[in-house]
């Protein structure tokens, strides 16, 4: 039976990115020119943003999508497991123009991913998409974005909330510059190591905290960067630097644990935590995450969350 939507003041909108992902895992990455047999292969529903909402729904809060799908199969399966979750999606439009976007992510036996992404419809997201959905923008309690879709597009988005009072969460992957207007407008920053490196051109050498102070200088922002089993860390202006440890798990598949991690922390935020709360809960939420696979699919739930936290389910 599918959930109602779970709509209302507060809790998560998410601008998001539509990936239909089919995943082959194989022994390693093939290298130029090179045909290589893999082992498994599966279809998911996936994207950044999709699989953020999704994390963000299964924590507990009531969340909305904005986005495009294209008019074919992929689109269907998409509606039907948004209403399932309980999504509001009103504001995910059908592009007759453009197929809904894929990805070919490729998977060793370690668990890790390369992930090739074509985004098809997700480019066609436009101002006036975003316009046409303030009012679910401006009557959350968090708007999360990630660089998967126009630039304009998001940034708009990220004004909207701005001056609606809505705090806004930015998970800038993958790894592009953000323009100043967009920065300007945001509330918590949220890279990976990786993407943290790549946004600041600091190297492999420089220790991660180095790199993230420097990367918080002159900001108003808070900057969480991901660390994977390792947890996070956590730098407010004006405040300590903290390390939220992470949990260490037998590891399937990787893919989505990053969207799993934004999605929890948008819900826990939504519902009031402080900020190193919300990131220990993202860091289980994570965990969980790499213990199946998929992307949207692997993300937990707030019991199955607590569960690996320690935390009574009352929490």
């Amino acid at each position: 039976m599918n959930a109602a939507p779970r709509t209302g003041r507060g809790g998560v909108c998410v601008l998001a990115s539509f990936m239909y992902d089919l995943v082959a895992t194989a022994p390693r990455r093939p290298g130029p020119g090179e045909t290589l047999i893999g082992s498994h292969f599966a279809t998911f529903v996936g994207g950044k943003g999709f699989n953020q909402a999704v994390a963000a729904a299964r924590a507990g809060a009531a969340t909305t999508v904005i986005g495009r799908v294209g008019d074919d199969p992929f689109a269907a399966e998409f509606r039907e497991f948004l209403a399932g979750e309980g999504i509001a999606a009103a504001d995910v439009r059908t592009d007759p123009e453009h197929g809904t976007g894929v990805g070919l992510p490729v998977l060793d036996p370690a668990g890790q991913n390369s992930i090739i992404v074509i985004p098809r419809a997700n480019l066609a997201v436009t101002v006036a998409d975003v316009e046409a959905a303030r009012e679910r923008i401006e009557s959350a309690a968090v708007l999360l974005l990630q660089l998967e879709l126009p630039m304009d597009a998001t940034v708009h988005a990220a004004r909207i909330a701005r001056a609606a009072g809505v705090r806004v969460l930015l998970n800038p992957a993958p790894a592009a510059t953000v323009p100043t207007e967009l920065a300007d407008a945001v509330d918590v920053l949220i890279p990976n190591e990786g993407e943290l490196r790549q946004l600041t051109g600091a190297d492999a050498g420089q220790p991660v905290l180095d790199v993230a102070r420097r990367a918080l200088t002159g900001r108003t922002h808070a900057l969480i960067v991901t660390l994977g089993p390792d947890g996070a860390l956590v730098l407010e202006p004006g405040r300590p630097e903290v390390h939220v440890p992470g949990h260490r798990v037998d590891v399937v598949d990787t893919i989505g644990a990053g969207d799993a991690f934004c999605g929890s922390l948008g819900a826990r935020l939504a519902a009031g935590d402080v900020l190193t709360e919300a990131v220990a809960f993202a860091n289980a939420a994570a965990a969980v995450a790499v213990t199946r696979r998929g992307g949207a699919p692997s993300a937990p739930t707030r019991a199955e969350v607590l569960e690996l936290a320690g935390a009574p389910a009352g929490t």
